[in-house]
């Protein structure tokens, strides 16, 4: 069974589904199946970092355009 030790602390808890969500769709698109148990650590760093990297790019897009409308 896995354990999840992660000590990252989200700003708006109610939004883990929806990154979760993220994180299987930017797998999807990458090409990278992901275990539903959560164990990731059959994964190359690279495998991984790759998703987080896309992850946070798709993140950053989508705050900049909400700042774009905001501060038109």
């Amino acid at each position: 069974m896995s354990q999840n030790n992660n000590s990252n602390n989200l700003v708006a808890p109610n939004s883990r589904g929806a990154l979760e969500q993220l994180k299987y769709e930017v797998a999807q698109e990458l090409g990278i199946t992901l275990s539903p148990d959560g164990y990731q650590g059959n994964k190359t760093s690279y495998e991984n970092g790759s998703i987080g990297g896309y992850i946070t790019k798709r993140l950053v897009t989508l705050a900049e355009q909400q700042l774009a409308g905001q501060y038109k």
